[in-house]
């Protein structure tokens, strides 16, 4: 690591990782390893993609020198871009469902973005749905025409999936020394569980893969929706994402809100990790994987922690 940063930028990617051991009594033996991705410059893994999206961009000349850059979002992916663009000098504009929490307004406009609510479809505050993002996607749309703007389309943009190929995935083999047995994350565009598993896949075809959808809302699993309300901001969208390789999925877990919020309080409360629903429900699923005995004995399972709880307002 450089000991003096020239730029934020260089701040992306190589995370720390951490052992869990406080958050679960397991009736069977494992460990359970994060990478800490709320440590990036905005709060969470999308500062990743946000960097590749935008330095692709340039590359292939989709964006060029001060030109404003427009993308929907739920949070994440904004604090990422507003962070990435701010630091590249582009003006980057927000679209986001109003069902998203105030906290993630005023991180928007302390970086300098410009913030597009959009009103809810049929979700409500705290549970934004399928349909909410819909209509976020369709304003970003428009404000790209009307300003001659890059539009990201993260859903669609495969520099999401080449971010954890390039990075998220190489970084987790090249600290266990390749000593992984499995590694899962919950799915919103699916770019994190798509670039990793597939780079961990190519390195050693047995390691265990598994994605993370809520009960309710486990379309990848169930192939139909019960519920599109849940807890967990930024994922289970209720929607096949465009990027989805079913290839590279074992197996989908899944986890109920009640499960997530419980294990979330359990990674602040004994582990000191203030971290999102979306961390809680990826370190759930890596219990119950460790429970299910499907793995080999005493498993190491490797998953992220996805972002910051200051960006929501319940917990």
């Amino acid at each position: 690591m450089k000991k003096v940063l020239t730029n934020i930028t260089d701040f992306i990617g190589s995370t720390p990782m951490i052992e869990l051991r406080h958050v679960w009594n397991g009736k069977a033996k494992g460990r359970i390893l994060a990478k800490m991705e709320f440590v990036q410059p905005g709060g969470s893994i999308k500062d990743r993609a946000a960097l590749q999206i935008i330095k692709d961009a340039y590359k292939n000349g989709k964006l060029t020198n001060g030109q404003p850059v427009v993308e929907m979002t739920s949070g994440n992916m904004g604090a990422g871009l507003a962070v990435v663009c701010g630091a590249m000098g582009n003006p980057f504009i927000a679209t986001m469902s109003e069902g998203n929490s105030p906290e993630r307004r005023r991180i928007f406009n302390a970086l300098g973005a410009e913030l597009v609510l959009v009103p809810q479809v049929d979700g409500t505050p705290g549970k934004v749905t399928g349909n909410d993002i819909a209509g976020a996607v369709e304003k970003a749309k428009e404000i790209a025409r009307e300003r001659n703007a890059f539009y990201v389309d993260q859903f669609n943009n495969p520099s999401c999936v080449t971010a954890h190929y390039t990075s998220t995935g190489p970084e987790i083999w090249n600290t266990l020394e390749g000593k992984i047995d499995a590694f899962l994350a919950s799915i919103g565009t699916g770019a994190t569980f798509i670039g990793t598993s597939r780079y961990l896949k190519e390195q050693n075809k047995n390691i265990y893969c598994a994605a993370v959808e809520p009960e309710k809302a486990a379309i990848l699993k169930k192939g139909y929706v019960e519920n599109p309300k849940h807890i967990i901001q930024g994922t289970g969208y209720c929607l096949v994402p465009p990027l989805w390789d079913p290839k590279v999925a074992d197996e989908i877990i899944t986890v109920t809100d009640e499960e997530v919020k419980q294990q979330t309080r359990l990674l602040a409360e004994k582990e000191g990790l203030y971290v999102g629903y979306s961390s809680g429900a990826n370190v759930c699923a890596a219990v119950k994987l460790i429970e299910s005995g499907v793995l080999k004995e005493n498993p190491i399972v490797v998953t992220v922690l996805c972002d910051t709880a200051y960006k929501y307002s319940e917990l």
